[in-house]
C-alpha cells in the first residue's frame, strides 16, 4: 500500500505520541544529518536566514529530508560547499499511526472496523506551531537570494504555509 497523502496527518489534537515502549515496530526517520556545511560560518557569517511556521502542523519525516535534499543541493551548487552552515531545528518525535482497512471482496466479515482502532506505526512527524524555527541558514550576505530562493524550496516540500526572514548579523 502507496504512502498516504500529508493532508491526512497534517492536523493534529491532542498531546503527541512519543511513548516508543508501548508502541512496538516504530520505524526509523528518513532524515539522519541535521547539519550540513561549513561549521565555522556559524560564527563568520553576516547573513542568517530562517523558515519559520505560520500555522501549527505536523511534518513527517520524509518532508523533513526532501527539504534537506533540495536546500543543501541548491546551496552547494550556487553558493558553495564551504560558504554556508544549514541546519535543521525539528526532529520528528511523533509517531503516526495508520487502521489500515482491507479493501476487498467479503473484507467485511474480516474485519472490525473502528473497534479498537490503535494503528499501526508507519512513521514519525515533528509537529510545529506558530513561530517555531524549521530550517536555519547562515551565509555571506551577498548570498542573500541564494539563501532566500534555498529556504524557499524547502519550504515548498512542507504541508504547512511558511515564511522566510533574513537577519543581519553584526
Amino acid at each position: 500500500m502507496p504512502l498516504r497523502p500529508a493532508r491526512c496527518y497534517t492536523k493534529f489534537s491532542g498531546p503527541p505520541y512519543t511513548r516508543r515502549e508501548y508502541i512496538h515496530g516504530v520505524p526509523q526517520p528518513k532524515i539522519t544529518k541535521f547539519e550540513m556545511g561549513n561549521y565555522e560560518m556559524m560564527k563568520n557569517a553576516s547573513l542568517k536566514g530562517e523558515l519559520i511556521a505560520i500555522e501549527a502542523g505536523q511534518i513527517r519525516h520524509n518532508a523533513l529530508e526532501a527539504a534537506r535534499i533540495a536546500v543543501n543541493k541548491y546551496l552547494a551548487s550556487t553558493v558553495g560547499d564551504q560558504n554556508f552552515y544549514f541546519r535543521i531545528r525539528v526532529y520528528p518525535h511523533h509517531v503516526l499511526r495508520e487502521n489500515k482497512l482491507m479493501a476487498f471482496a467479503g473484507a467485511d466479515r474480516l474485519q472490525d472496523g473502528m473497534r479498537q482502532a490503535f494503528g499501526k506505526p508507519i512513521g514519525t512527524a515533528a509537529r510545529v506551531y506558530p513561530g517555531h524555527i524549521i530550517l536555519e541558514v547562515w551565509a555571506r550576505e551577498q548570498d542573500a537570494t541564494h539563501v532566500k530562493e534555498a529556504l524557499r524550496r524547502g519550504g515548498d516540500k512542507f504541508p504547512i504555509p511558511t515564511r522566510i526572514v533574513l537577519k543581519k548579523l553584526a
